[in-house]
């Protein structure tokens, strides 16, 4: 078995399996529904007040543009030139999603209200000013300025309208999960956030997902997967598997989200009891190097563990760590969690092998 060990400052994640290229697969080419709509900048940003308009403050902050950009998007409003079109994506409750213009919008909105002053030091007349200090001919000139709106019907598909999304955003790149967060936004995404920042979470996995890239709340995102929709729901789309899930947890009262949350809770103190900083990494016995994390042993591990309770698995730590080992010298098991790993067939394996493995250590005590 070949553990690749790093340093935490270098991880990258193993069994992730690879994002689909950007195709729209076999749904139909004529039926992809996209319609526009002109709207002026005093109109959008009202819509933005009330809440119809989805700017999703979990990754806006990070990628707020410089004052300097955003000051020259306001002189180029001013001296009339034609902005690109902004894309949006209806969500089942009609709000409308962001999808290519969170920047440009996001500048109107902080200097309408007065939050920034233009950096135009070759403009005299605009140098240094906020909104409230233009004329009022300036003033209606971008609250009156025509925007093209490009609007992705709610009736897409979730697969469908990830790769829409990922064509044409022109900003900064976003990942799947940063796409599904703003797509889903709800009391799911909630639960995704509260639990990546739990201590318990950063020890459990040492630290190696990424917040900025939203990683940590993807590989949660998978095990509420797994855990509510279970295996049988799983069609070798991940992408979809995960939006599925998202949807689903949005329609859950709360004593079923203090439900999964205590699952995987228990899921983590289980894998940390056992195997310490190794947890959810391949390793032999007696190693001192951290290996990669491995996605696709946390998929089985910490749904499988979340199903015993503590005091079972602390008894039976030994036998479960003499149990795991062999698995790690299985070709086939190797596999499943190594190439390939979002074919239904490599996911059902690692599946089967770990059931069998937990049985013969724990018998039927799950909870």
């Amino acid at each position: 078995m070949n553990n690749q060990v790093v340093n935490a400052s270098e991880e990258e994640i193993e069994g992730m399996g690879k994002d689909e290229d950007a195709s729209l697969g076999d749904y139909p080419i004529d039926t992809v529904l996209i319609r526009n709509e002109n709207r002026t900048v005093h109109d959008v940003l009202r819509r933005i007040e009330k809440g119809s308009f989805v700017m999703d403050p979990d990754f806006q902050r990070d990628f707020i543009w410089p004052e300097d950009k955003q000051s020259k998007l306001i002189e180029s409003v001013l001296m009339r030139i034609p902005l690109p079109v902004f894309y949006l994506a209806e969500n089942s409750k009609g709000h409308m999603v962001v999808v290519d213009g969170l920047q440009r919008l996001s500048t109107f909105q902080r200097f309408v209200t007065n939050e920034f002053r233009l950096k135009l030091p070759d403009q005299a007349e605009l140098n240094k000013k906020n909104f409230q200090d233009l004329s009022p001919k300036l003033q209606n000139r971008i609250e009156d300025c025509n925007l093209i709106l490009y609007v992705i019907d709610a009736k897409v598909p979730a697969q469908a309208l990830l790769d829409i999304f990922e064509r044409v955003n022109s900003g900064i790149p976003l990942t799947r999960q940063q796409m599904r967060n703003c797509l889903y936004m709800g009391m799911a995404t909630q639960f995704l956030r509260t639990e990546a920042a739990t201590q318990l979470f950063l020890q459990a996995t040492g630290g190696s997902l990424k917040p900025t890239t939203m990683r940590d709340r993807e590989l949660i995102n998978r095990f509420c997967a797994f855990q509510l929709l279970g295996l049988g729901d799983y069609r070798g789309d991940m992408d979809a598997f995960l939006a599925r899930t998202l949807e689903s947890m949005n329609i859950l009262d709360i004593p079923a989200f203090d439900k999964l949350s205590a699952a995987f809770r228990t899921g983590l103190k289980n894998n940390v009891m056992v195997f310490g900083k190794h947890a959810f990494r391949k390793h032999v016995p007696d190693q001192e190097g951290r290996s990669v994390f491995n996605a696709s042993l946390w998929d089985v591990m910490v749904t499988g563990l979340s199903q015993y309770p503590e005091h079972l698995v602390e008894a039976r730590a030994e036998k479960l760590r003499a149990a795991f080992f062999p698995l790690l010298k299985d070709h086939d098991f190797v596999e499943s969690i190594t190439l390939g790993t979002n074919q239904v067939t490599r996911v059902k394996c690692r599946f089967a092998r770990t059931k069998t493995m937990f049985g013969e250590v724990f018998g039927d005590h799950a909870g």
